[in-house]
């Protein structure tokens, strides 16, 4: 029985590290996301602005819905590390797009107009999801 034990945590080391990594990049990605935006999102998100949460927030859950799929399809740690940085690449031109095809939508985020905000977090979401399945080679 404590062999079977000893037996099951055998790659908690792996997880750790993996885990480690993810999150940290996790980080990075907001850290990034939060610096090429032209509004303060994190302030905006305290004073109460939905627009900006649902902005934020599928752009986080859509940076990362990729990345299980990042550790589960690589063949290492650096691997994994390269297609994380791929999917934060992938995050970061979906913003530009909708800023590309909405202009105003910085200074809509901005003024609360929740519809943008959505709009914004939904695009976002769909390219992460997107993103996951292309992983999957």
């Amino acid at each position: 029985m404590k062999a079977e034990l000893f037996a099951s945590f055998a790659g908690f080391d792996d997880f750790l590290v993996y885990l480690a990594v993810s999150l940290a990049y996790f980080a990075a990605y907001l850290a990034v996301y939060v610096r090429i935006t032209p509004y303060p999102e994190l302030e905006l998100i305290r004073r109460g602005n939905v627009a900006a949460a649902c902005s934020l927030s599928g752009s986080l859950v859509g940076f990362a819905v990729p990345l299980p799929s990042a550790v589960a399809h690589s063949e290492n740690l650096i691997d994994m590390a390269l297609w994380a940085l791929v999917a934060m690449a992938v995050q970061v031109a979906a913003y530009v797009a909708v800023k590309l095809m909405i202009p105003e939508i910085a200074r809509d985020i901005v003024d609360g107009k929740i519809a943008q905000g959505i709009f914004l977090g939904a695009l976002s979401l769909a390219v992460g999801l997107l993103n996951a399945a292309c992983m999957t080679y």
